[in-house]
Order: structure tokens, then C-alpha cells, then sequence
């Protein structure tokens, strides 16, 4: 619906126009009102069919917008007298209001009914008050994932009404919980305000809950009888499913193939699943879990979900690469030099070090968030933006990357360096419960990606992650060559093209300018294009919130496919598995005060704090110090 804003204006212009007779503005904005006819005659002028929840026509529950009818049982009058004091609209002054809201809840409930979807089968219809009636159950409800991220991201599409109040939300996991229970669990994440507390207690008395094994079918059966009760009871003529899968790898297997068998409604419903990462961890038990899933379900039925994907200026990316001249012949070897993908947390794993350090933040961020954004960086146009094109370049970009070696990254792990003001900084990588005194998983990881294509053929793509850093900052950096010709006194600074994807979404473009006044000078500047700055009133929905309302409408273009994930796990696992086999050296534990030495890994380096690029003319080998980056204290800092 948001991508139908220029519909929604032509529409509005449209409407106004209608300004001859009260009559016709009256029929344009009117809701819910009816002839007496309409229900029995489709011949009726003023039938039109309406929004129902399996759409069938019902004049009682949509609206109605045509010519006024020649009879009727009773006059408009009286019409508006008998309805819900809720329901009454003043038409004139719907029509004349400046901001369109009534004319554009009309349009947004007829553009949510017609919501597209792009798995071949029947789309979420849409109830009385506009929004998708689905029947969603969340596997794992009783996890901090569910409670703190997917419960309050239903809160926010139903308070929007993208999800319709005939809706059925459904928690199941192990915990034997009553509703109450569930309830106290998720509120404190449930922000609204108190003009919303109604709508907040209305969707928490929707949020249902059903206790049960993961590994028995007969318990499956009983969550299936429990669905299409509650389904009946919300008068679903047509059950959609969506399955979340908020739940740990192992039991991926048994949950999927008890749902198949038991709560998989038959056709034409349709029926999805959101499968959270890990996909696995490495290429073969991924490739195992996508052939277990594979015999079961077909690829338009699942949804892997990476949130990255459901940032904005991640998919940002796709327009300011394939929408704009002035870059497109800029994006190739000729011209870049580097391209840098920062991800940087300044806190530590905060009581989550057992999970940590069974997958390490390879696995954790560079693997999936990181290599997702590459990919969309470095592929090439796709012919369309139909979700199966723009998976297909993204493979293609994704075969092109050799298998990372060992010695093109370099580890690090944090320890404890109490910081006035800082309280977790008492505490180390290591002091985490749940972590072993002797372990060896990275906290941190830079690594050098390069693809061999005609586009990137000998441009380094610089990945970074890692936790406890100085700063919260999620970035990308492109950096282009330098000026042939130099013509003035200092040399050029390098031209950067910087996206910003967290916090402070923004985007800025690095470039050389005359210093004011009365010199010739140059001097670097920035045409900075801040979200918070220029969209103001702008919305920025959470990254869950763009993608669970994406899978219901059946969209796939923000999922990884299975042969994504299979290129992913191929660059990365012979490096992993050496990692597992603790033939890594953690090069340097922040909080160390010595310098530390590290093989070079390419001709240009990057400043793990400030992004600041030193280049050596031959391959650099030596210590920390030479690179101007040192690591200490708290954080990976710029001794420079």
C-alpha cells in the first residue's frame, strides 16, 4: 500500500473534482450504507462488491461508492440516523477535509484488498475494517525473540489495521502457560499510547496460546483442531497460514515436518512459513536442513528471513543504484577503489555468550547481514524487480566470490576495561556465563571478499564486525580512486559515497570543494542527505515490521532463497571449519595495551574505528602501530 502514493494522489484529485452536486460527493464518501437492495440484487446502481472476509460481497460490512440509487426504502436521512454513531460520516466535510484521511482510508482498504502476492495461490483477504485476515502462529512464543521483536511487531500492524481484528494470532511453544501469562510477558513490549489502550487490550486479548511438544505429531493435531476452531469462530471461510519459526535449530526438523503433516491448510488457502537464522552452520548441515524442508514444502511456500534486508536504506540500495545516470557508470573497477561494510555494537553479548560462542559473529553477522548487502552493492541490473530477478543477480554475484582463506581476515575478542560511566565494560568476552575460560570465538572479525567479475575484478570488498566496539554504526563506504593529474598544491582527498543503515539512516557524498574566501584552495565537503533532516514527518517502520507484512502479502523479493544460502555457507565454511578447529590466532583481545602483530592482508588497510585508509605501496607485514590502529581499551580506537 505504501508504494501506492501515487495512486492515492490521483485519486484524491479525482475526488475533488467531484464538486457539481452534494450527491455525488455524498456517494463518494459514504460508508456502509445501502439501499435495502443491494444484498439480494447485483442489478442494484448502487451495488458494488464490498470487503468480506473471504471476498464475497457484503454491502453490510464494506462501503458503498456509486451513483445514488433511483428507490429507496428510506432517505439518506434516516439512513445515517439508524447507523452506529461510529459509522456516521459527515460527506461534505470527508471530501473537503485538506489532508484526504477519509478519502484515503477508503483507498488504502480498497488497495489492501487487492494486495499481491507472488506465490501463485489465493491471497490474504481482507476483513471489514480493511486490513489482511490471516491466522498467524508463532513457534516459540514463550522466547525473548517472540516477546520482544514479533509480538510488537503484530501490535504495530494491527494498531495500522494491516492486519484485520477477525484475524487469529496464535502463540505455541513447550512453557505451559495460561493467556494471562502470555500477556504479562509481551505487554511491557507493547508500547501504545493512551488513546491507544483500547486497541492494545483488543489485540492482547487476541493474542491466543497453546502448550505443546515440538517432536509429537499428536500434538500438532490438537493445535490444528484448536486453529480451525478459532478460525470458524472468526468466520474464516478461507484459512491463510503463516507459520513463524522463532525457534532453535534443533528443533527445526521435527516442528516443520509435524506442521506439513497436520496444520498445513489444504488448497486454495495459502499457506507460508518465516524460518529465522541460523540457516545451519556451515554448507552441509544448511544444505541438509534445505533438503529436509525441500522434500516438505516448495520454495514460493518459505520465507527465510534476514532482517537486514528489511532496512530502508538497504533497500534503498536498489534505487540509488538502478534509478539514478550519474552513478551508473561510476559502479566498476575503473573507479572504485575499496568498498568497506561496517557493523560495530558497543555493547557485548550481554548474557547471550553461550549462544555466541557456538557460532561466533562470522556466522552471527558476516555471513548473512554483511554478504546480503554486498551482494545487492556488486550485482548487476536485473531485468525486472519481480523477487525471483533480483535473487537470480544476486547468485550470480555470489558464485563469482571465491572461498575465503584464513589468512584474509583477522580476529579479535574483547575483554573487560572498566570505563567510568560504562557499566557493562567491567566485564569480558570471557565473563559472560555460558562461555569457557578458554575459548577462542571471535567477538570481532575484518575480512577481505573479492569477486572475479568484469565489474569488481581486483576490488577488495572490506567486511567488519564485531561487538563491545566505541560505537553503535551500520555502514557502508565507497570509496572511488584518486584524481589522475593532480593539478593543485594538496593532493585530492578521495571521493566516498557513505550510507548510513543505523542509526540516523542518511546517505553523504565526500567531494572536493573551493575553500571560501579569497584563496584557490581545496577542501573536502560533504552533500549529506540526513533522513531525521529531510523526511521529517516520515515513518520509519522496523526492519521485522516491512517483512512479516511481506510475507503475508506474499512477497519474497526481501527473502533468501535456498541457493543464496547454499553460495553463502560455500565462501565461508573452509575458513569456519579451520576457525572451529582453533587454528586461529585471536590476534588482539581489546583491553590489550601492547601493540599486536598481523600478516597483511591487502595493499590498503582500514582504520577499524574512523574508516580512515592508509595504503602502503608493497604488501604491508608488521604491527598495529603502522596502520595507525591500535587495540585498546573498551574499543577498537584510533591511536591517530
Amino acid at each position: 500500500v505504501e508504494e501506492q502514493t501515487d495512486l492515492w494522489t490521483v485519486a484524491h484529485s479525482i475526488l475533488r473534482r467531484i464538486t457539481d452536486t452534494k450527491s455525488k460527493i455524498f456517494a463518494a464518501a459514504k460508508i456502509n450504507q445501502s439501499c435495502g437492495k443491494c444484498a439480494s440484487n447485483k442489478n442494484c446502481p448502487c451495488y458494488i462488491t464490498t470487503i468480506g472476509s473471504c471476498g464475497s460481497a457484503r454491502p453490510q460490512e464494506g462501503k458503498q461508492v456509486g451513483v445514488a440509487p433511483k428507490e429507496r426504502t428510506r432517505t439518506q436521512e434516516e439512513n445515517r440516523a439508524a447507523m452506529p454513531g461510529s459509522q456516521r460520516v459527515n460527506p461534505i466535510r470527508a471530501v473537503e477535509n485538506d489532508d484526504g484521511s477519509e478519502l484515503a482510508e477508503i483507498l488504502r482498504r480498497r488497495l489492501l484488498k487487492g494486495s499481491h502476492i507472488t506465490d501463485g495461490r489465493s491471497p490474504c483477504v481482507a476483513g471489514s475494517d480493511g486490513g489482511n485476515v490471516v491466522t498467524i502462529v508463532v513457534l516459540g512464543a514463550s522466547g525473548d525473540l517472540a516477546k520482544k521483536k514479533i509480538y510488537p511487531v503484530l501490535w504495530k500492524l494491527w494498531k495500522k489495521r494491516y492486519i484485520s481484528s477477525s484475524s487469529v494470532i496464535v502463540g505455541y511453544a513447550r512453557s505451559k502457560l495460561e493467556h494471562s501469562e502470555l500477556v504479562e510477558r509481551i505487554s511491557p513490549y507493547i508500547k501504545a499510547t493512551d488513546d491507544e489502550q483500547e486497541q492494545k487490550q483488543d489485540f492482547l486479548d487476541n493474542c491466543l496460546y497453546f502448550a505443546g511438544a515440538y517432536d509429537e505429531k499428536t500434538a500438532f493435531s490438537k493445535l490444528n483442531e484448536f486453529l480451525q476452531e478459532r478460525e470458524q469462530h472468526k468466520c474464516h471461510e478461507q484459512p491463510n497460514r503463516l507459520f513463524y519459526l522463532a525457534l532453535p535449530p534443533s528443533v527445526f526438523m521435527p516442528v516443520t515436518e509435524n506442521i506439513r503433516h497436520t496444520c498445513w491448510a489444504p488448497a486454495p488457502a495459502s499457506n507460508r512459513m518465516i524460518v529465522e537464522k541460523p540457516f545451519g552452520k556451515d554448507s552441509a548441515s544448511s544444505a541438509a536442513l534445505s533438503d529436509h524442508l525441500g522434500k516438505l514444502y516448495q520454495e514460493k511456500e518459505l520465507y527465510r528471513i534476514d532482517h537486514y534486508l528489511g532496512k530502508e536504506m538497504v533497500q534503498n540500495l536498489m534505487v540509488i543504484r538502478f534509478a539514478n545516470i550519474l552513478l551508473s557508470p561510476l559502479w566498476n573497477r575503473d573507479n572504485i577503489s575499496c568498498v568497506q561494510i561496517t557493523f560495530k555494537e558497543n555493547f557485548g553479548t550481554q548474557g547471550r555468550g553461550g549462544y555466541f560462542d557456538e557460532f561466533g559473529i562470522v556466522r552471527d553477522i558476516l555471513q548473512n547481514h554483511l554478504l546480503q548487502v554486498l551482494s545487492i552493492i556488486a550485482m548487476e541490473k536485473p531485468c525486472s524487480t519481480d523477487a525471483d530477478d533480483i535473487r537470480d543477480e544476486k547468485v550470480k554475484v555470489l558464485k563469482s566470490i571465491p572461498e575465503l582463506k584464513l589468512e584474509d581476515c583477522v580476529f579479535g575478542q574483547y575483554v573487560a576495561n572498566p570505563t567510568e560511566g560504562v557499566e557493562e565494560s567491567s566485564m569480558g568476552y570471557r565473563d559472560d556465563p555460558g562461555v569457557p575460560d578458554d575459548s577462542k570465538t571471535p567477538t570481532f572479525c575484518t575480512c577481505v571478499l573479492k569477486i572475479n567479475n568484469e565489474r569488481w575484478d581486483g576490488v577488495p570488498f572490506i567486511m567488519r564486525a564485531g561487538k563491545a566496539l566505541n560505537e553503535r554504526k551500520a555502514e557502508i563506504r565507497i570509496q572511488f580512486k584518486d584524481v589522475p593529474g593532480n593539478i593543485f598544491e594538496e593532493t585530492p582527498v578521495r571521493n566516498e559515497l557513505v550510507v548510513r543503515i543505523q542509526p540516523d539512516e542518511a546517505m553523504w557524498m565526500k567531494l572536493m570543494n573551493k575553500r571560501p574566501g579569497l584563496s584557490f584552495d581545496a577542501s573536502p565537503t560533504f552533500l549529506d542527505l540526513s533522513y531525521n533532516e529531510r523526511y521529517r514527518t516520515a515513518v520509519m517502520p522496523d526492519a521485522y515490521e516491512r517483512l512479516i507484512l511481506e510475507a503475508i502479502q506474499g512477497d519474497q523479493l526481501h527473502f533468501v532463497r535456498s541457493d543464496e544460502l547454499e553460495q553463502a555457507w560455500r565462501i565461508f565454511t573452509p575458513m569456519l571449519h579451520k576457525v572451529d578447529n582453533k587454528e586461529n590466532e585471536v590476534r588482539g583481545r581489546v583491553g590489550s595495551s601492547s601493540y599486536v602483530s598481523v600478516p597483511g592482508l591487502v595493499d590498503a588497510w582500514v582504520c577499524c574505528c574512523c574508516t580512515r585508509l592508509t595504503k602502503w605501496r608493497t604488501p604491508f607485514v608488521g604491527v598495529f602501530d603502522r596502520m595507525h590502529v591500535r587495540l585498546c581499551s573498551w574499543s577498537f580506537a584510533c591511536v591517530s
